[in-house]
């Protein structure tokens, strides 16, 4: 007969480091405390977060909230062990999804969880979140980081994020009923292939046999660090020309690709006509295509191709709105126009 151990049992026995996670949380915040804006009451460490509108200036806001995460990206940083840049993609997911339909993003919380927390890659992740939260110009105002042993093999991890934005009224996107046919399509550029298309991107590099440390044959460093370029962040570049009345419509090109992505934007009864020669396509893609054997159109469907934001405007409005953003640092692109279906 097999005598039952008696020894006593603790939650960190089973795997769960309480100590470590409150160790975490006090090192994340001076980390979203950095990204605090008006209308945040109270830090962290409550059951929840408070946000005051009327503090932070809103007349007649509508509330928008959107979530994601950041896909089989994070495979790379497991792999490459780079853990400071998927952060920026959680964010940039979610607040970029909100400023198409208007929104300024006001404050984000994210889901950590892995298996066991392991020195200095939550604080990795995370020191990225907030980075993003901080090109957003919203608050890291909480979250959740979850240790479930045995849910995650070692050095792995799963992110969500949550974000809330706000519009006044007047300002939602798009303005389907003041869309026509003729009104232009504005582009600004992505940095990559942004947070989609990665499990083709992971099938791709297989084939080549290339290792992430090898040196990538489209920039100048290694191939896993040019794969990791952080989602761009478009808030600062799209808010003045919301809030000018300017745009009718935005379609942030995620997975789908701008065939999927910007008929979002449109009533029924248009469509878009896309001018593929007017944008030079990055190199990225080019790779891609080549090693990978990717049909044309597949790679339309899958990826931005070089286009992270569209922008519907009135004709009359182009040129104003192509002044703004070179102003701003962009360097936008007519890509095509609306047309009757």
């Amino acid at each position: 007969m097999t005598t039952k151990d008696q020894t006593p049992l603790s939650y960190k026995d089973a795997g769960v480091d309480i100590e470590a996670g409150e160790r975490l949380v006090d090192a994340i915040s001076p980390l979203a405390k950095a990204t605090k804006r008006s209308g945040v009451m109270g830090g962290l460490g409550g059951f929840g977060a408070l946000f005051d509108l009327k503090k932070d200036g809103w007349a007649d806001p509508v509330l928008v909230s959107g979530t994601d995460g950041v896909g089989t990206k994070l495979m790379l940083a497991f792999d490459t062990g780079i853990h400071s840049t998927v952060g920026i993609d959680l964010v940039a997911m979610c607040a970029n999804d909100v400023l198409a339909q208007g929104a300024e993003p006001l404050f984000f919380l994210d889901y950590f969880a892995c298996g066991k927390l392991e020195g200095g890659i939550a604080e990795s992740v995370i020191s990225g979140i907030a980075e993003g939260c901080r090109q957003a110009g919203c608050a890291l105002v909480g979250g959740e980081t979850a240790e479930m042993p045995g849910m995650y093999p070692p050095g792995h991890y799963d992110l969500a994020g949550f974000v809330v934005g706000a519009v006044e009224r007047s300002d939602i996107l798009p303005r389907m009923n003041d869309m026509d046919a003729g009104d232009v399509l504005i582009g600004i550029a992505s940095s990559g292939p942004h947070s989609n298309g990665y499990s083709l991107i992971r099938r791709i590099v297989e084939r080549t046999g290339l290792k992430w440390d090898a040196a990538s044959p489209f920039s100048n460093v290694t191939l896993g660090e040019a794969l990791l370029t952080p989602t761009r962040l478009y808030s600062k570049a799209a808010l003045p020309l919301i809030k000018g009345a300017k745009v009718k419509g935005l379609a942030h090109i995620t997975g789908g690709g701008l065939t999927e992505n910007v008929p979002r934007m449109l009533p029924d009864q248009l469509t878009p006509r896309f001018d593929r020669t007017s944008w030079s396509v990055p190199e990225v893609f080019k790779w891609l295509q080549a090693e990978g054997r990717v049909e044309e159109d597949e790679m339309h469907r899958t990826f931005n191709m070089g286009i992270g934001l569209v922008f519907a405007v009135a004709p009359q409005d182009a040129d104003d709105v192509m002044s703004e953003l070179a102003s701003l640092g962009e360097q936008p692109t007519i890509i095509g126009e609306i047309a009757a279906k």
